[in-house]
């Protein structure tokens, strides 16, 4: 099953200012739509509530590659949603579709207050996403599982959605927990596994502990866990994430 939504974009025209050679007459901000897919895959018995899974690719991934990297998770009886970053990279090789280009969740520049605000549009996206989905199916639960750029988001999105998720899975990233932490958001129900490889050149694992902890400080069930591997998806992370599933009571279909 696929469906397609839209995002927007924004373009801002500079500010109004006289210059030699002529005037800027008109300031303002125009947006666009741009179709943006998904993918719902039901396993497991058809019968009864089941768990919702969302997956959120890595930068420069896309929603086909990424359900061949999580393939063993589509074991579990679950419904399983495939989300797209919204912001496609141009191939540069001009060898792939433009359905086969690898996606962006946000914008990133460095800047924080920038870094927010994009983390907020792709959070809002997500959640008009699932709460169309929600209405359609008979769910006992909601995990969101990120991984790298999509990890950083899928933090975002609990912390700032508690509501909405009852389990997060976090690999390769970590949860931005100082941005929350003038919030008033209660996250004792919400359990948290963070997966993280020794040999990660790409993100560094003490920052993400770090995050851990002060998560436990305000209450939430947290295991984090290092693991024989650098930063790319392999199946130790499946491995671990499966069995700590299992062991909150998700089964196999």
């Amino acid at each position: 099953m696929s469906s397609l939504t839209a995002t927007q974009f924004i373009f801002y025209i500079p500010l109004i200012h006289k210059t030699k050679m002529k005037d800027i007459l008109k300031f303002g901000q125009a947006t666009f739509n741009i179709d943006v897919p998904y993918k719902l895959i039901e396993s497991g018995e058809s019968s009864g509530e089941k768990p919702l899974i969302i997956y959120l690719h890595g930068f420069n991934q896309n929603i086909k590659q990424f359900q061949k990297l999580v393939a063993p998770m589509l074991k579990l009886n679950a419904y399983h949603l495939f989300i797209q970053g919204p912001y496609p990279i141009y191939d540069r090789s001009r060898k792939k579709k433009v359905e086969d280009w690898g996606r962006s969740w946000y914008l990133y520049d460095g800047e924080q207050e920038q870094f927010v605000k994009s983390l907020e549009s792709a959070s809002a996206f997500l959640q008009d996403v699932i709460e169309e989905i929600l209405k359609q199916l008979s769910t006992s639960r909601v995990a969101i599982f990120g991984y790298s750029m999509g990890g950083y988001l899928a933090g975002y999105f609990a912390l700032s959605r508690p509501k909405l998720v009852d389990e997060l899975i976090v690999i390769g990233a970590r949860i931005k927990t100082e941005m929350f932490e003038d919030r008033n958001e209660s996250y004792d129900a919400l359990k948290v596994l963070a997966l993280h490889g020794a040999r990660d050149k790409s993100v560094k694992s003490e920052p993400q502990q770090k995050s851990c902890e002060q998560l436990s400080e305000w209450g939430t069930e947290v295991t984090f866990k290092t693991v024989n591997s650098a930063h790319k998806l392999d199946e130790i992370y499946l491995e671990e994430a499966l069995k700590w599933m299992e062991s909150l009571g998700y089964v196999y279909g």
